[in-house]
C-alpha cells in the first residue's frame, strides 16, 4: 500500500511539472515510465507516441515504446518502432542507443 502511495506521489509531482513545462521530453518520458511501472500500459503508449511524434529524436522512448509493444503482443509495431529508433540513433551518432535498439530488435526478430 504505501509502495502505490509513493508511486502516485511521483506521478502527481511529475504531471505538476509538466504544467509548467507541458513539452518537457524528459518529464513525459519519465511519467510514461511511471505509468508502465503502475500497469497503465495505454497511458504510457499514448505519451511514448506523443514524444516521438513531436520528437523523433528522442531516442530513449523508442526503445521503452517497443518493449511496450512487445509486452502487449504487438510484434510488428515493436520491429517497425525498434527500426525507426536505429534510423534515429544512426543520424544522432549514439552508438549506445543503436546497439540497445539493436539488440531488441534481433532478439524479436530471430
Amino acid at each position: 500500500m504505501v509502495f502505490l502511495f509513493c508511486r502516485m506521489n511521483r506521478i502527481k509531482k511529475i504531471l505538476e511539472y509538466l504544467q509548467q513545462t507541458p513539452g518537457d521530453n524528459f518529464l513525459r518520458h519519465a511519467l510514461a515510465l511511471e505509468y508502465i511501472k503502475q500497469g497503465d500500459d495505454k497511458k504510457a503508449k499514448e505519451l511514448f507516441e506523443a514524444i516521438l511524434s513531436s520528437s523523433p529524436d528522442y531516442i530513449g522512448s523508442y526503445y521503452h515504446l517497443g518493449k511496450l509493444l512487445e509486452k502487449t503482443g504487438a510484434s510488428e509495431a515493436a520491429v517497425a518502432c525498434y527500426e525507426k529508433g536505429m534510423n534515429a540513433a544512426k543520424a544522432a551518432n549514439d552508438n549506445h542507443a543503436y546497439n540497445e535498439l539493436q539488440a531488441a530488435y534481433e532478439d524479436l526478430v530471430y
